[in-house]
């Protein structure tokens, strides 16, 4: 069943070649890679939920929302042309990442039940080497999490009353 949707996924990209361009060859390039994502994702056995996710009240976006087993994925992907200095996943940054949580929050708060499902965030690479050939792909599970690590609040332990006395 996958090769029929990879054949479907090449022609229509081979007719979509053949028509006029009124979009932006980095739009196209990103489509193209969250295609090939959705197809590698799948091969792999993720059962795709959701695409290109928003929220109103949210500029950001998730690309794809996956179940993984029993863990609700959402995925980050990053499309590149050629092999430049830093890879696409670098391209993840902290404000990337604020915006994924910030969605998928909203998304977690859609779906019904009392607790929400593990879940974690990955990032799929898609490198075009060349203009026709195939990609090379390359998943991240768990690149980041819900909190930055270097940012967590710290509790703060308030001194125990026999260990504390006032200054006199």
């Amino acid at each position: 069943m996958t090769w029929l949707l990879k054949l479907i996924a090449h022609s229509l990209r081979m007719v979509q070649r053949g028509l006029p361009q009124h979009r932006r060859e980095h739009l196209r390039t990103g489509s193209e890679g969250e295609s090939e994502a959705y197809l590698f994702l799948r091969g792999m056995g993720y059962n795709i939920v959701a695409t290109n996710f928003r929220v109103p009240q949210n500029r950001g976006e998730i690309d794809l929302i996956a179940w993984d087993g029993k863990v609700l994925c959402f995925v980050e992907v990053k499309t590149r042309t050629g092999e430049g200095l830093a890879p696409p996943e670098a391209a993840v940054d902290a404000a990337k990442k604020s915006h994924i949580r910030s969605v998928a929050r909203s998304y977690l708060r859609r779906l019904s039940g009392q607790q929400n499902p593990p879940c974690r965030f990955d990032v799929v690479s898609v490198t075009f080497a060349e203009q026709n050939g195939n990609p090379a792909l390359k998943l991240i599970k768990g690149a980041f999490q819900w909190r930055n690590r270097g940012f967590e609040r710290v509790q703060y332990e308030r001194p125990r009353r026999e260990n504390w006395r006032p200054l006199r």
